[in-house]
């Protein structure tokens, strides 16, 4: 069977800067990946390339067979529109809020197609489900908002597109662990169907056993034993 999404030789970067480098990684349908790696190391960088943010990149990202990535050495975003509409969603690092608007109102705008919007009462119903501390503050203006109510905002909002690909880079950023580990609890409770999740994180205890397979990301390459990322930064051991 064809994999949800399958990317080979990939490398991408920004101006001279090279971050990634030949990645091969397949990603089934119903699978939550867990990508651990510490900063700098190359995760965002390739949630971005998946979604054409980079500021170049070369090699295949295929969306059910589908060519979504290929040769680009200008324009970052350019491409994201489309990517987007295939069913591709990304929640970056931190909020990206609209801190003047409601609750509600970020929530409707992440129902980009016109079919989403249409549906956005519904979506959005299903994001309360998801996040119910966010059910009682609909009206109230995201500027006001607690940290982790902030976080689940701009999760909620990426996840109303219904993507068949969501990508979430550190939900837990900037957050107090009691905080991080609830919002990662309702992320592994999503029920992605033939989708898939692939889940950007430092902290590996906070991922791990909530996903169905972990990766590690260390100088831009991927390794299948996901401690293998953190012990190379600490040759005495993770801490």
């Amino acid at each position: 069977m064809t994999p949800l999404l399958e990317i080979r030789g990939l490398s991408a970067g920004y101006g001279p800067l090279r971050v990634l480098h030949d990645l091969d990684l397949e990603i089934e349908r119903g699978e939550t990946v867990g990508l651990i790696g510490l900063n700098g190391h190359g995760k965002s960088t390739l949630l971005q390339a998946i979604v054409g943010l980079t500021g170049w990149q070369t090699g295949s990202i295929k969306l059910n067979g589908t060519e979504i990535g290929g040769r680009r050495m200008h324009g970052p975003g350019r491409r994201t529109p489309s990517i987007v509409k295939r069913g591709v969603s990304l929640a970056p690092q931190g909020d990206h809020i609209f801190p003047g608007l409601s609750v509600r109102e970020n929530l409707d705008s992440g129902a980009y197609s016109g079919k989403a919007w249409r549906e956005r009462k519904k979506r959005r119903d299903r994001i309360l489900q998801i996040f119910p501390p966010l059910a009682p503050l609909l009206k109230q203006s995201v500027g006001t908002l607690s940290g982790g109510e902030r976080r689940m905002v701009s999760l909620g909002r990426a996840f109303m597109s219904e993507p068949t690909v969501f990508l979430v880079d550190e939900p837990s950023l900037g957050l107090a662990p009691k905080i991080s580990k609830s919002v990662v609890e309702a992320l592994a409770q999503i029920d992605i169907g033939n989708g898939a999740m692939i889940i950007a994180e430092q902290d590996l205890g906070l991922i791990h056993g909530r996903v169905d397979r972990l990766l590690g990301m260390h100088a831009g390459e991927l390794k299948q034993d996901a401690g293998d990322a953190l012990v190379l930064e600490h040759p005495t051991g993770i801490g």
